[in-house]
């Protein structure tokens, strides 16, 4: 008793059963993963249900997001004199940094808050322990379809987001700072390589995992009834956003150490 009272003392000790927790929920959707059956139904409903509420709000800040980064990059290149750069610049931005992280914040916000609200509700109706009484796994029959739902929806967000901000920058740039069209396409091609692509589809892929595991197990885990639910909703996205940019930076790092750039 006196060392269980030790350990629950111990400053941190919370926050890191927590963390082991939802670490020890994401080994487990990787390991079920490959469990038949697979609920290829829900994938499939929860897939819709995603990109239903992801598509539009992800296309619509898409736009403005990518027209910010090539004026304020157009802007900066033509002080220094570097104008025939703007293209480049403007599109690897958006394809690296801009496009997964706008993907994974929209899938957090949107598609996660409600995963996790419908989670939540249906643990404090008791339908989990139901499930687990039953002999049902809740992870493999609930949370293994929505993680990996939400990884599918960021890889085709991702694309669709690096589309629209790069015309976006494209027309804000050759349209309102008078750059030149062919200078704009030239540099792209100069100094992007498809590894930067890659990278950017991979953060999508972890970004969806990240935000799947977070909103599940904040669902699967509510206090005090209903407001709890709403609580766990909000803590969900939050935590999400810090494990992103985390995320985001190491990912980031890794691959400029890795990944010579072009002409090197």
């Amino acid at each position: 008793m006196a060392e269980r009272t030790t350990t629950a003392s111990f400053p941190g000790a919370a926050a890191l059963r927590q963390t082991g927790r939802l670490y020890g929920l994401g080994l487990d959707v990787v390991r079920l993963t490959f469990r038949r059956p697979f609920q290829v139904r829900e994938l499939i409903q929860q897939f819709w249900f995603i990109a239903s509420v992801s598509i539009l709000p992800t296309a619509l800040v898409s736009i403005p997001f990518g027209a910010v980064i090539a004026l304020h990059i157009g802007s900066l290149t033509t002080q220094i004199g570097a104008q025939s750069f703007t293209g480049a610049a403007s599109v690897l931005a958006i394809i690296q940094q801009a496009s997964p992280i706008v993907t994974a914040l929209l899938i957090a916000g949107a598609g996660g808050s409600a995963m996790c609200a419908d989670l939540g509700s249906r643990t404090i109706r008791e339908e989990i322990d139901a499930m687990e009484v039953l002999g049902v796994s809740p992870v493999q029959r609930l949370i293994v379809p929505r993680v990996l739902a939400a990884m599918g929806v960021a890889v085709f967000l991702n694309g669709m987001v690096s589309v629209v901000g790069v015309l976006g920058g494209y027309f804000f740039n050759v349209i309102m700072q008078h750059g030149t069209p062919g200078a704009y396409l030239a540099s792209f091609s100069a100094l992007a390589q498809l590894p930067d692509l890659w990278i950017s589809e991979i953060k999508a892929i972890i970004f969806g995992f990240v935000a799947g595991v977070v909103a599940s197990y904040r669902g699967l885990n509510p206090k005090g009834g209903p407001k709890g639910v709403g609580d766990a909703v909000n803590q969900s996205v939050v935590i999400t956003f810090l494990l992103l940019f985390v995320l985001n930076l190491i990912l980031t790092t890794v691959y400029l150490q890795l990944v010579p750039p072009k002409g090197s």
